[in-house]
C-alpha cells in the first residue's frame, strides 16, 4: 500500500511522481491504462478506484476516468496527477491514504478519447457510477424518449454510427450514448471482447444496463454494433457498498494539516466498503478479492438486501428526517421515533430475505453502526436527490411483496408518505422528474398525491394505496 505521508510530503516540493517515489523508497511507474471508468466522483475513488489501488500489486490496471455533466472534477485531479487522498473516517478517528489508481482523468464530453481509449486492445473492461438517473431510461428499462438529451444523442447516433468514419467533433450528452459511441470504435478496431461493470444502486444492474445499451442501438439502427454487443460484451452485475459524503472545506484542511500537502481533491469516506459481483470478464479485471471482492454465481440476494435495507432507509432518513429537522443521517437515526419506524422498514424488507447466508441480523447490526457514526456527515440533501427513481427500485418491491402476501406494507408505505409531504411542500432536493413532481404537487391534494405517486410507478395509483400514503403523510407535514 501506498506510503502516505512520505509521498505526500515530497509532492508538495513539485517532484514529479517517479521522484517522489524514489525517495519514499517504492516503484511508482504509470500502471497502463487498462480501465475505463465513467462518472468521475467522490464515490468512484472511496470504491472501484480504492479496490484497484489495493489490490493491483503489480501496477498494471491504471485507470482513466471520465466525468459525466461537469468537467471540474477531472480538472482537479488532472492538475494533481491524478493523485488524491481518501479519508477513512471511524468513529475513532481518521486515517489518511494517498490513492494512484486513476492515472488519467479526463472531461466525459472528450468523446475522442474514450473512443480511442476503448479502441485499445489492451483496455479490458468498463466500469460505470453514473447514478440512477445517468441511465436516463423509463420504467422497462428503455432510453426514456421523454428526455430531451436522449432523444437528441438517438438522432445523433443514426447519423453517426451509419458512418464510414465516426465524426467526433461533438459528443452524445448521455453516459450511454457516449459509451455506445466508444464500443462502436472497439468493433471497427477489431478490438475484442470487453466487460461493462455497472456499479451503480439499480437492481439487476448488469442487466438492465445491457438491455439500455441494446434499445439505445436499436434506435440508432445500428445493426453492426448490436452484433457486437451480443457476441462480444459482458455485463457483469454487481452490489456495491460504501457511505461516501460529500467532500467539505474541512477535509482539505484535515489532509494539509496532517500530510503537509495541499490536496484541492481528497475523498472522505467509512472504513466499511464491500462489493459483490456476478459474470464474466474476458479481457481480464484486477484481483479485487485481494480488497476483499466477492465472486458470487447468484448477485440477487446481495443486491436486494443492500437495496432493501441500506439504500431503502437511507431514502426514508433523506425525507422523515429532514421533515423533523435533521440533516445529516447520524442526526436522523439518532431519533427515536425515526428509529423505530427504520426497523420496522428493516422487519418488512426481511421478510423477503431468507437466504440464510444473507445474516440479515448481523447486517442491520452493522448498518446501525454505521448510521451512527457521527462523524461521517452524510446529508440527507445529498441522499434525497433523485428520489422518484431511487424509491422505484428502494422500495416498490418490498411493498408489493407485503401486499401480495395479505399485509398493508405500512413502512413501505410511510416512505412514500414522507416523499409526498415534502413533495407537496415543495422541499424535495433535485430530481431528474423534477418537473413533473412540480406539476402534480401543484394540484389540489386529492389529485395530487396520485399525481405524485404515478411519476414514480402507475402501480401505485391504486386507491388502496393513494388513501394510506394520505393518513401516513400526515407524520411528515411541518406545522
Amino acid at each position: 500500500m501506498t506510503d502516505t505521508r512520505a509521498v505526500t510530503e515530497i509532492a508538495i516540493a513539485g517532484l514529479d511522481r517517479a521522484s517522489a517515489a524514489a525517495r519514499a523508497g517504492r516503484a511508482f511507474d504509470r500502471a497502463p491504462v487498462r480501465i475505463v471508468h465513467l462518472g468521475l466522483g467522490a464515490f468512484h475513488r472511496a470504491h472501484q478506484a480504492w479496490y484497484t489501488d489495493v489490490a493491483d500489486e503489480a501496477n498494471e490496471w491504471g485507470i482513466r476516468a471520465f466525468t459525466g455533466r461537469s468537467a471540474t472534477a477531472a480538472e482537479e485531479l488532472a492538475a494533481q496527477d491524478g493523485l488524491y487522498s481518501l479519508i477513512e473516517r471511524s468513529g475513532a478517528g481518521d486515517s489518511i491514504t494517498l490513492i494512484d489508481s486513476i492515472v488519467d482523468a479526463v472531461d466525459g464530453a472528450r468523446i475522442d478519447i474514450l473512443a480511442a481509449t476503448l479502441a485499445e486492445p489492451a483496455t479490458a473492461l468498463v466500469t460505470l457510477t453514473i447514478t440512477e438517473a445517468g441511465y436516463a431510461v423509463d420504467a422497462e428499462h428503455r432510453p426514456d424518449l421523454n428526455n430531451a438529451a436522449v432523444a437528441a444523442d438517438v438522432k445523433w447516433l443514426r447519423a453517426n454510427l451509419a458512418a464510414d468514419v465516426l465524426d467526433l467533433s461533438t459528443a452524445p450528452q448521455t453516459a450511454l450514448a457516449r459509451l455506445l459511441v466508444g464500443l462502436e470504435a472497439r468493433r471497427r478496431a477489431a478490438a475484442g471482447a470487453i466487460a461493462v461493470v455497472s456499479c451503480d444502486n439499480l437492481p439487476g444492474n448488469g442487466e438492465l444496463t445491457r438491455a439500455a445499451l441494446t434499445s439505445l442501438g436499436e434506435l440508432a439502427g445500428a445493426s453492426d454494433t448490436l452484433a457486437y454487443l451480443k457476441a462480444q460484451v459482458s455485463f457483469p452485475s454487481t452490489s456495491i457498498d460504501r457511505i461516501t459524503p460529500k467532500t467539505t472545506s474541512a477535509e482539505i484542511a484535515l489532509v494539509r494539516e496532517q500530510t503537509g500537502w495541499d490536496d484541492r481533491s481528497p475523498v472522505v469516506t467509512e472504513p466499511f466498503h464491500d462489493w459483490v459481483i456476478s459474470g464474466e470478464f474476458p479481457a481480464g479485471r484486477p484481483e479485487w478479492e485481494k480488497a476483499g471482492a466477492r465472486f458470487v454465481d447468484d448477485i440477487d440476494p446481495f443486491e436486494r438486501r443492500k437495496l432493501w435495507l441500506l439504500n431503502g432507509s437511507h431514502s426514508f432518513l433523506a425525507y422523515a428526517g429532514a421533515a423533523r429537522g435533521h440533516e445529516t443521517v447520524a442526526q436522523a437515526i439518532g431519533d427515536p421515533q425515526i428509529r423505530a419506524w427504520v426497523g420496522e422498514l428493516w422487519d418488512e424488507a426481511a421478510r423477503h430475505l431468507t437466504e440464510p447466508h444473507l445474516d440479515i441480523d448481523d447486517y442491520r447490526t452493522a448498518l446501525l453502526e454505521r448510521f451512527d457514526n457521527a462523524r461521517i456527515q452524510h446529508l440527507l440533501a445529498q441522499i434525497g436527490q433523485d428520489g422518484t427513481i431511487k424509491l422505484r427500485a428502494r422500495i416498490l418491491e418490498v411493498l408489493f411483496a407485503e401486499r401480495a402476501a395479505g399485509r398493508d406494507g405500512a413502512a413501505c408505505i410511510r416512505v412514500l408518505a414522507a416523499w409526498v409531504a415534502r413533495a407537496l411542500g415543495g422541499q424535495l432536493p433535485a430530481d431528474s422528474n423534477g418537473a413533473a413532481v412540480s406539476d402534480a404537487a401543484t394540484l389540489d391534494t386529492s389529485a395530487a398525491v396520485p399525481a405524485l405517486l404515478a411519476v414514480i410507478d402507475q402501480r401505485l395509483t391504486d386507491p388502496e394505496i393513494v388513501a394510506a400514503v394520505v393518513r401516513a403523510a400526515a407524520d411528515f407535514v411541518q406545522n
